[in-house]
């Protein structure tokens, strides 16, 4: 079964995504695993590291 969950509670998305679909503008930014948009930030595109930076200063 597969299922959907729209949130930006990314503490909350870490503990239940397998996978991770990070969208600015309407476009689809990041498709990875958890793991690999969570664990190496300065891999990830320029939107979702200022983003990132932004939301696991918290």
């Amino acid at each position: 079964m597969t299922m959907m969950c729209v949130t930006h509670e990314m503490g909350f998305a870490r503990k239940v995504a397998n996978r991770v679909i990070f969208m600015d503008k309407g476009q689809i930014v990041e498709d990875c695993e958890k793991e690999e948009f969570f664990g190496d930030v300065s891999a990830r595109s320029e939107r979702a590291q200022q983003f990132l930076a932004k939301i696991l200063q918290h």
